[in-house]
């Protein structure tokens, strides 16, 4: 297949790519690199946002990523690649594992050595926390074991792997980042499998809180999509070359302290329905994020700061949820 290029640029009309630009995390990176006078190429093959097609500088590169062709065009002419497009939907994958590793796996295979290809300066890859498994200590450093145990988890630890080997015989320039349960305006409620934006969405319908699992056992690392995008420039600008880092913000939070944390930011106390009849994920997956703070990250969107301010976005009555947390096909809806 040929590219097809929306908008092209010349070598000096380019800074950086983002890849999966057009996504939740992908949007927001994508601003907060124009902030910085940046010029962008957004390589999707979803077109980005009119906000984020408006901003100045952006151009669209519409890319399928599983195409080599295609991915080599698309990164031409930029000296920094972010690494963000994929299947982020841990249920996805196990409707669909094939899927999954397609963009997971072989399309980091083929960004990875396009780059090398090209002579890129940075590659920042954003990993998951889930390549770690169920978590074995607390909190979680990058030294933990790797042992997922979803076909997502599988695909984003194969394009880690793959990275890490062309690092070393071929010394592309690429960092690593591990991020925890994210959140902030601009998620779709139908994929975003996060407890914030959930939590908050059923709060401001008036309607009950349903979590699955042992609220005051679950408990998770939430952090601001800000807060992810600085991680992540500061991973291009810092980060050292074939290395991982947690991107969180390093505090534990219980889905009763959330709860209680939503009823706080929408004035009216939250009502939990917990479901204790599934504890598979009822443990504590937290971050340790030292190894980033020592090169210069320093999370800044507080929990109760980033609630409120979410609530605001999304207003009464938005959108409920609508996606199922599946870790088996059968609980997936699937025979």
């Amino acid at each position: 297949m040929g590219s097809t290029l929306l908008h092209s640029s010349p070598s000096d009309d380019a800074d950086v790519a983002v890849t999966g630009g057009s996504g939740f995390v992908g949007g927001h990176l994508v601003a907060a690199l124009t902030d910085l006078g940046k010029r962008v190429v957004v390589v999707d093959l979803a077109d980005p946002s009119p906000a984020v097609a408006g901003l100045p500088g952006v151009t669209h590169r519409r890319t399928d990523l599983r195409d080599y062709g295609e991915t080599l065009l698309a990164l031409r002419d930029v000296h920094t690649v972010y690494h963000l497009a994929g299947n982020a939907s841990g249920t996805r994958s196990v409707e669909n594992p094939r899927f999954d590793f397609q963009m997971n796996g072989l399309g980091t295979c083929n960004v990875g050595n396009a780059c090398a290809e090209l002579g890129v300066r940075r590659l920042v890859f954003m990993s998951s926390a889930i390549v770690y498994g169920t978590p074995q200590a607390f909190p979680m450093t990058e030294e933990h074991p790797t042992r997922p145990f979803l076909p997502y988890g599988a695909s984003k630890y194969s394009g880690e792997l793959t990275l890490r080997a062309l690092y070393e015989a071929l010394d592309l320039p690429v960092m690593i980042g591990r991020s925890f349960v994210v959140y902030g305006p601009g998620e779709d409620p139908r994929t975003a499998g996060g407890e914030v934006s959930q939590f908050l969405r059923w709060q401001l319908n008036e309607l009950p809180i349903p979590v699955v699992g042992d609220i005051d056992r679950k408990t998770r690392d939430f952090v601001h999509v800000q807060d992810v995008c600085q991680a992540l420039i500061t991973l291009a600008e810092s980060g050292k070359p074939g290395e991982h880092y947690n991107i969180g913000s390093g505090e534990e939070v219980s889905m009763r302290a959330l709860a209680d944390a939503v009823g706080t930011a929408t004035g009216r106390p939250a009502r939990l329905e917990a479901d204790a009849s599934m504890l598979e994920d009822s443990f504590r997956l937290v971050a340790d994020i030292s190894k980033l703070r020592d090169i210069g990250y320093r999370p800044r969107v507080a929990l109760d700061q980033g609630l409120k301010s979410l609530a605001e976005e999304l207003g009464p009555f938005p959108e409920l949820p609508s996606v199922t947390v599946a870790f088996r096909r059968e609980a997936a809806g699937r025979e």
